[in-house]
């Protein structure tokens, strides 16, 4: 149970709040990219030229009218954090940024528990998301997780022409031998400008963050569509390993059911400058404070 606590620190944190901060991108920004997607919610979708005369030409989806994300991790980006309560390190995770040879781009996160830990609870939990490099806009959302005895696959794939995405859960009792325990599919309707958690947690990185704004951003995880919110609170200089960040200070916060469940407020601090690399996250809780640290970029 405590490192499901550390988990959801970094993966609430580095995703559900920061997804909830992406529908500001798309109304505020002053960039040529947000002023396009600015519009999305009060205009219809552009239509394009089309190639033979007389022949009606097809609207893009909403999705496709959103501008191209051109962030300095879009090339490449490794994100290494040291998960902790107290100065005790229970546990590990990475982040990564994965581009294509296809124009797509991959984002990967892993974590495990320390040495010690997974000993008598072994942690490996992988999430995998494919996205278009058009707001980045998720294609296929992919969950392994493995703790202790329990071992889960989960998939959701965006079909946004059809305003669905399609959900596959799986529960296994043995996943060498792949002994299923229970398995459940179903869809989700939505509007087609939602996102995975990740995703909207990659696009909230190339946000302009203004203090004491809050904005809200809807999500698919589960089997549910969430609507999500983030509040950025102000500017403050953090001290790590690694040395000194100016940073902006939010925390996400949950209309209704949660996607993970915390026991405590959650806040992030991401870099001042155009990487808005979250250097730091804290989950308050009873016992004191749970925190994911930055240790390595690469």
């Amino acid at each position: 149970m405590f490192y499901r606590v550390l988990k959801s620190v970094l993966l609430f944190a580095l995703t559900l709040s920061i997804s909830s901060m992406a529908a500001e991108s798309l109304a505020s920004s002053s960039s040529a990219q947000s002023k396009s997607a600015a519009t999305l919610e009060s205009t219809s979708p552009s239509v394009q030229s089309s190639s033979s005369a007389g022949v009606p030409a097809k609207p893009l989806s909403k999705w496709q009218t959103l501008p191209e994300i051109n962030a300095p991790w879009m090339k490449g980006e490794r994100l290494e954090y040291e998960l902790s309560w107290g100065f005790v390190t229970a546990g590990y995770a990475t982040l990564e940024v994965k581009p294509r040879k296809d124009g797509k781009v991959e984002f990967e996160t892993y974590a495990t528990a320390n040495k010690t830990v997974n000993k008598f609870y072994p942690v490996h939990d992988t999430v995998y998301t494919l996205v278009h490099k058009r707001g980045l806009m998720t294609d296929v959302f992919r969950k392994s997780l493995h703790e202790g005895t329990f071992h889960n696959k989960s998939l959701i794939r965006f079909n946004r022409d059809d305003k669905k995405a399609v959900l596959s859960d799986t529960v296994f009792k043995d996943p060498v031998k792949h002994y299923v325990k229970r398995s459940a599919d179903t869809s989700v309707t939505i509007d087609g400008l939602e996102h995975s958690i990740m995703s909207a947690f990659y696009l909230v990185r190339t946000l302009p963050l203004k203090e004491g704004a809050t904005s809200r951003f809807a999500a698919v995880s589960g089997k549910k569509r969430y609507e999500l919110k983030v509040i950025t609170h102000k500017r403050e200089t953090i001290k790590t390993d690694l040395g000194s960040f100016k940073t902006v200070k939010v925390e996400p916060v949950l209309d209704g059911d949660g996607i993970f469940n915390s026991s405590g407020r959650i806040f992030i601090w991401f870099t001042d400058d155009e990487k808005r690399i979250p250097v730091l996250m804290q989950c308050e809780i009873k016992l004191g404070s749970i925190k994911a640290t930055l240790t390595k970029v690469k």
